[in-house]
């Protein structure tokens, strides 16, 4: 399967990859946060969308 740069959302929806510029602009803005947020949060809490949203909450 090759890549489609013509994506704008994730592959997988349960997980955040932010090695792809595409999926890091979809989860920031779903997310409402900053592309460094995001990262710090996929650092402390893993790829998993459902901890990494539990983790930027509670940051707030």
């Amino acid at each position: 399967m090759s890549d489609d740069n013509t994506r704008r959302g994730p592959a997988d929806s349960s997980r955040i990859n932010i090695h792809e510029p595409h999926e890091l602009r979809y989860w920031t803005e779903k997310l409402g946060c900053s592309a460094e947020e995001l990262k710090a949060a996929v650092a402390a809490a893993g790829p998993s969308f459902v901890d990494v949203r539990t983790r930027l909450r509670s940051a707030q």
